[in-house]
């Protein structure tokens, strides 16, 4: 069973999303690929232990404090390609910035391959399913420009603002 709540944000309605394995899903109203990875119906429980952690969580970053991702049981779906790109943006420290392309070479690093596809990550980057927790907000061009944030770019503004982000 999913279990789901939503809750309001500065950055509009978030939908919320768990299962007996941890957080599947954090969606913001309206952005693209909204609950894709899921599969299955969800049922509003906002009592799950993994969904009312995620809201503490987020309560907590939107107050401006610095909440580690590492504290929440994160279960996004996926394929281990993509799987080894959310964990990548995970390590882009709170405040800063990287590159399509720098998450990329990351990503073809630890996999072993010389080619590194900014492309395909930025394909799993577009449908990370755990919006702001697994920080693909803090994704740019490499040109410094603030392309493809499928939750929109003025909330991926407004989250990198929140965050104190220098963007040239």
């Amino acid at each position: 069973m999913i279990s789901s709540t939503v809750c309001p944000s500065p950055v509009g309605e978030l939908t919320l999303a768990c299962d007996e394995t941890g957080l599947l899903g954090l969606w913001l109203s309206g952005q693209k690929y909204h609950g894709s990875t899921l599969g299955l119906a969800m049922t509003q429980n906002a009592d799950a232990p993994a969904l009312r952690e995620a809201v503490q969580w987020l309560d907590r970053y939107f107050a401006g404090e610095r909440p580690d991702a590492a504290a929440l049981t994160l279960a996004p779906r996926g394929s281990a390609y993509r799987q080894e790109v959310w964990r990548a943006l995970c390590e882009i420290p709170y405040g800063e910035v990287a590159s399509y392309g720098q998450v990329a070479q990351t990503v073809a690093q630890r996999l072993g391959t010389q080619q590194a596809s900014a492309r395909a990550a930025g394909g799993a980057i577009g449908h990370n399913p755990i919006s702001i927790i697994i920080p693909c907000h803090r994704v740019i061009g490499s040109n410094g420009s603030l392309t493809g944030y499928a939750g929109g770019l003025e909330r991926k503004t407004w989250l990198l603002e929140l965050e104190g982000a220098v963007i040239l």
